[in-house]
């Protein structure tokens, strides 16, 4: 993709990410109450592998082309999703690190989240529920 396209997809996916909430959630069983913009980032780009609390963390992706995945890291990383193909491809390469498995959509990672305080995900904030807690909401 040529950069005026990639920039071109960059300045939509904005104008999309203004209507869409996104959050990041835990396990209602998990003791994590809240993360920074900064510790999320972190754990779903490879950089850090426990929550705060020393937990050990396993972030999981919805799916490639997911809007919502496009907004979570576009806004929580700042990276469209070219450039998001790019960075772990060189993480995998350079052999530093691997993508969060990928899971499905808002219903599926929710689920996946609420059976296991050990994971993290994100979804659209209109998927919460009770079986879940929102750590940090992106908008």
């Amino acid at each position: 993709m040529s950069l005026p396209r990639c920039l071109l997809a960059a300045l939509l996916l904005a104008g999309s990410c203004s209507r869409a909430e996104v959050v990041v959630i835990v396990s209602a069983r998990n003791a994590v109450k809240a993360l920074s913009g900064e510790q999320a980032a972190d754990l779903f780009l490879g950089k850090a592998v426990d929550f705060p609390n020393g937990q050990h963390a396993v972030p999981i992706d919805q799916s490639e082309g997911s809007p919502v995945r496009d907004v979570f890291y576009l806004k929580s990383s700042g990276k469209a999703p070219a450039q998001m193909k790019a960075y772990w491809a060189h993480m995998l390469f350079t052999g530093r690190g691997q993508p969060p498995v990928e899971s499905g959509d808002s219903a599926a990672i929710k689920r996946l989240v609420a059976d296991n305080p050990n994971l993290i995900g994100y979804i659209d904030r209109s998927a919460l529920d009770a079986s879940v807690r929102a750590v940090l909401s992106i908008h």
